[in-house]
């Protein structure tokens, strides 16, 4: 079943329920107010025929059945007692014969403790008063139908229940038009989604002026979109570069080996060439575990995280560095040196943090004037705070834009051994620390890389 006629469905059983309450609601009330005012005729009759023996003298009751013959509209089918005291017939009369009302004698007892008392006898509502004054004592009692009451009710039930069938078929078409107007810009929507494909995301879901939901889902998709898009952008520019890269290496490989077969060559000669290719392999090899190490950070799930030592780590990036790239220098410094060792504690992966560190450290002593790179840690009860300086040539600020970009690298940079995948790999290991690398550089203070993680006993 399709929304709208879900949404016109709902609309029509929601006015059901409304109707069928109001109509329930309104005959019960009416049902009850006919009762109280046929329950006042009763009374005003009895009272009247009391008042009517009261004057009569002689038992003479011919003017109470002339009153009671020719009174045949205003009560239907009714039945007149009078009972005396000592529970005897004084007088009896009914429309049909053999109707008469003969009161039982708990009803009389009733009657007499509380003056009033309603009451059904044969399927007709009655009433019977207790009168005592000086003169008499009697209990006057009348019963009837309420032919009018029930069929006003009766009228009342049919009028109900064809506005109420009425109301559920009127609901529901017009839930369908309801439904029609809000499932149309919907429908618009997907139309313009189904517009955008890997090969063009130019296309936009045009935004109302209105701040309703349908504007805020429209603002949501171009919103997607666009990281969608940049995401895509990102990929086809790594997949273009990984390419050039790695076809760089394996020309190189594919000329030399193919020079040195077409003419018989020294030994030496055969040497030198083995060791370009050695090393053209082994920087194939460095860029492809660069590569792999990327897309292993591009998996949440692959990921084990657990509490480390920050400190720990940076002592062995440091020491590393230094064995692996002699007449590199890292200098590590703490500052605010902190009592509590939780403060040293960052939540993540060792082998990504390691990672991440040694980049950006190696690369301050790679891009410094003397090899060296100054490490400062600065911590506090919310983060840690990773400074990595050197000084070397300054990061222009379009460049500093662009660096954690796949394969760029600045142009004062290019006689450097590299790939520029170290800082794309570094951020992308701090995005899933939650923490973050900013960059300052400027002609007079050194090239300063900023590495925060969230501690790991911090509250936010």
């Amino acid at each position: 079943m399709s929304i709208k006629y879900k949404i016109a469905l709902l609309f029509a059983l929601l006015v059901t329920a409304v109707f069928a309450f109001s109509s329930f609601s309104i005959y019960f009330f009416s049902s009850i107010e006919r009762q109280k005012l046929f329950n006042t005729r009763l009374k005003n009759r009895a009272l009247s025929t009391a008042a009517v023996y009261t004057t009569i003298k002689d038992s003479d009751f011919s003017i109470l059945k002339k009153m009671d013959q020719a009174a045949v509209a205003s009560l239907y089918n009714k039945s007149i007692s009078i009972i005396g005291n000592n529970y005897t017939d004084i007088y009896s009369f009914s429309d049909k014969a053999g109707d008469s009302l003969s009161l039982p004698a708990n009803i009389i007892d009733k009657t007499k403790d509380n003056d009033e008392y309603y009451f059904t006898y044969n399927h007709k509502s009655a009433f019977a008063a207790y009168h005592a004054d000086d003169n008499n004592r009697f209990i006057i009692a009348v019963a009837a139908t309420d032919v009018d009451g029930s069929e006003y009710l009766q009228q009342l039930k049919e009028i109900l229940l064809i506005v109420l069938v009425m109301a559920v078929v009127l609901s529901f078409f017009g839930g369908i038009i309801f439904a029609k107007s809000l499932v149309r810009p919907i429908k618009k929507i997907m139309g313009e989604v189904n517009l955008i494909t890997t090969n063009n995301f130019s296309q936009r879901i045009k935004i109302k002026k209105s701040k309703d939901e349908l504007a805020q889902l429209a603002v949501t998709f171009n919103s997607f979109i666009d990281r969608l898009q940049e995401s895509f952008d990102t990929q086809r520019r790594f997949i273009s570069n990984a390419s050039h890269e790695l076809s760089t290496p394996l020309t190189s490989i594919s000329s030399q080996l193919e020079v040195a077969r077409q003419n018989t060559r020294s030994a030496e000669e055969y040497r030198e060439v083995l060791d370009s290719v050695y090393e053209d392999i082994r920087e194939l090899h460095l860029l492809t575990h660069s590569l792999l190490d990327i897309a292993k950070t591009g998996s949440h799930g692959s990921i084990d995280l657990n509490e480390v030592r920050l400190d720990e780590i940076l002592y062995k990036v440091v020491t590393d560095v230094q064995k692996q790239n002699p007449g590199f220098k890292a200098i590590l410094g703490l500052e605010n040196f902190p009592d509590d060792e939780k403060l040293f504690t960052v939540f993540g992966n060792a082998n990504l943090l390691y990672i991440a560190l040694k980049n950006v450290i190696e690369n301050g002593c790679k891009y410094s004037d003397n090899g060296e790179s100054y490490i400062t840690v600065v911590f506090d009860e919310k983060k840690i705070d990773v400074k990595v300086s050197n000084k070397g040539d300054v990061i222009a600020e379009a460049d500093i834009q662009n660096i954690f970009q796949p394969f760029f690298r600045c142009d004062t940079v290019h006689s450097k051994r590299g790939f520029g995948l170290g800082l794309t790999l570094t951020k992308r290991i701090l995005f899933l620390h939650k923490g973050a690398i900013t960059v300052e550089s400027a002609p007079d203070k050194n090239t300063v890389f900023i590495i925060s993680l969230p501690n790991a006993f911090s509250k936010n």
